[in-house]
């Protein structure tokens, strides 16, 4: 009996792994992620508009002894140039630079967010009573985060667009034609 040392036996099959994935289910993915990474840089770009925010209202309101209302404009309109660099530079720095229009959207659109940022405080400071050092920073904090919803909604669809492709439907999904 002759014994061949160089002889191997055929690998056995592996078993594949088959994970049901529909058409929509696959192609959902990817903008989902997108979509939560746009959500975490401009949660970070907001985040360190908000200390800032916050910042220069108590610097302006209990430092310098200015009215509340003067206090809460001056500080939006602060953070919302501080804003600007952060999400052209940051947040949104592969989308489309149309630079003098989108400039003059996003000032819009923020001064839009800083009359509702300056209502929403004047109804926390004046008509709920949160007024004084902890009162005024919780109604501040407060306006601010109901305001990002409206500027997390403009800044994206109508500030910083993405640059459509020719191969692109205005839903922003791929054409196949």
């Amino acid at each position: 009996m002759t014994v061949h040392l160089t002889e191997r036996r055929a690998p056995a099959p592996a078993a594949s792994v088959v994970r049901p994935r529909g058409p929509r289910t696959a192609a959902k993915a990817p903008r989902v992620r997108r979509l939560a990474m746009e959500l975490a840089r401009f949660s970070v770009v907001g985040g360190s508009g908000v200390a800032v925010n916050v910042l220069v209202f108590n610097l302006v309101l209990h430092g310098l002894g200015r009215p509340p209302m003067a206090a809460t404009v001056t500080a939006s309109c602060v953070a919302m140039a501080t804003n600007y660099l952060g999400f052209r530079f940051f947040a949104y720095r592969d989308r489309a630079s149309r630079t003098r229009g989108q400039i003059a959207l996003f000032f819009a659109f923020s001064g839009l967010g800083v009359l509702m940022e300056s209502a929403l405080f004047y109804l926390g400071y004046q008509l709920l009573g949160m007024s004084g050092p902890l009162g005024s920073n919780a109604a501040k904090v407060l306006s601010i985060v109901l305001a990002s919803a409206f500027r997390f909604v403009a800044y994206r669809t109508w500030v910083f667009q993405h640059a459509r492709s020719s191969r692109e439907r205005p839903d922003g999904t791929p054409s196949l034609g």
